[in-house]
């Protein structure tokens, strides 16, 4: 299986804060079958100061320390950026790591402000779809603005944003209205990828072997093989990307 977003490097956001704690993070992933994940720090001006070269940088010597340790976990790199006053700016000076590109698109996880959506962001995504920029809108089901009208994500979905939700809001881990906000965002046919979005040893763990199952049990073998298989394969990095990508089709019990 592949993370598509997942905090692992440490000491750069609200992931681990040690070395120790990224390496056990990246062995409860591997225990789960995950063998890729795309590491995914916030870059958020003001509060995560992170580059793409920093990134790159710390992606290139966590996958050191991993290979040292034996542990099984292939990395690559993108990030979470938020939206705000600075990212036509992150655009234009080519600052913003991105996942592969899909279909013409370079493909870009954008961040809400947990509260709400901003306005002018629908201007936003016109302006970076222009400019062959996929937003893939990281965990919707999380916004409380769509918390309470789900109807609020329909335009960036009509748009041609992916929406990412976290495995977590399935298992009822961020309440109930996440996790039902995410179950309609699946009955729509509106999500694009499921990913752990996974920071710590508790309660948001890098884990994503359930997830499988789980669409499974609702009747959805061909989801399931293309949120978790087929798109996230199809997003790695050409740097990401070596004899461990091949997958089968998903199947009870695991992708």
């Amino acid at each position: 299986m592949i993370d598509l977003h997942c905090h692992l490097l440490p000491g750069v956001d609200d992931g681990p804060a040690t070395l120790e704690e990224s390496l056990q993070l990246c062995q409860i992933a591997v225990a789960d079958g995950i063998t890729h994940a795309i590491v995914t720090p916030h870059m958020h001006p003001g509060r995560w100061e992170n580059t793409k070269e920093s990134i790159e940088r710390d992606c290139k010597a966590l996958q050191a320390a991993l290979d040292d340790a034996g542990i099984a976990l292939k990395l690559g790199y993108a990030a979470e950026v938020r939206l705000s006053e600075h990212i036509v700016q992150q655009i234009e000076n080519d600052e913003i790591p991105f996942y592969g590109e899909v279909d013409g698109y370079q493909i870009m996880l954008l961040e809400f402000p947990h509260g709400h959506i901003v306005p002018g962001s629908e201007k936003l995504v016109a302006w970076l779809m222009e400019r062959k920029i996929r937003p893939m809108i990281a965990h919707p089901e999380r916004n409380k603005a769509v918390m309470r009208d789900v109807e609020l994500i329909r335009p960036f979905v009509e748009m041609g944003c992916w929406l990412q939700v976290t495995a977590g809001s399935l298992q009822g881990k961020f309440g109930e209205r996440a996790e039902s906000v995410a179950r309609e965002l699946l009955d729509r046919g509106w999500v694009d990828v499921v990913a752990s979005d996974g920071h710590n040893r508790g309660v948001r763990r890098p884990e994503l072997d359930w997830v499988s199952e789980y669409l499974v049990r609702l009747g959805s073998v061909e989801c399931a093989n293309e949120i978790l298989v087929e798109r996230p394969k199809s997003m790695l990095n050409e740097s990401t990307v070596d004899d461990r990508a091949e997958r089968e089709p998903a199947t009870s019990g695991g992708a």
